[in-house]
């Protein structure tokens, strides 16, 4: 069972970088046709450097080039067969773009029991720093441990 002694654990650094053809099958699965994520001359005239990526890419983005994807559940010995999803955000700071390169350095911020222990809430939060040391993104995503 994950408890409070996680709150600050950090995970090892993942660096990706946002290709073109990788960015074309993730907005193909998801069926998105907004023309600023396929059209990099729509992207250009709405004042981005080049193809922007959708909220949700960066975190698809960290566990593709991840060497181990889910080192949080091993790292804090939890099942994933007892893992459900319970939430994400995203905050950009600036924007992500088709060739940038991506570090991303998660730890565990939150640990809370609810239902009386029933389940346990885990919260990792993620900085996400460019090519040139700019912080451009958070992202958290809250599990949920059934125990």
């Amino acid at each position: 069972m994950v408890d409070q002694s996680a709150v600050g654990r950090g995970f090892t650094p993942v660096t990706a970088r946002v290709e073109p053809g990788r960015l074309r099958y993730f907005l193909k699965t998801l069926g998105e046709q907004n023309p600023v994520y396929c059209d990099e001359q729509v992207a250009r005239d709405q004042g981005y450097s080049a193809t922007p990526v959708p909220p949700t890419y960066l975190f698809c983005l960290e566990m593709m080039d991840a060497e181990r994807p889910f080192e949080f559940l091993t790292d804090l010995n939890i099942d994933l067969a007892r893992v459900l999803h319970g939430e994400q955000r995203f905050a950009y700071h600036a924007p992500v773009v088709v060739g940038d390169t991506l570090t991303f350095k998660s730890r565990v911020t939150d640990v809370t029991d609810k239902k009386g222990g029933a389940m346990t809430l885990v919260v990792i939060e993620t900085k996400v720093t460019n090519q040139h040391g700019a912080h451009v993104a958070d992202t958290a995503r809250t599990i949920v441990v059934r125990n």
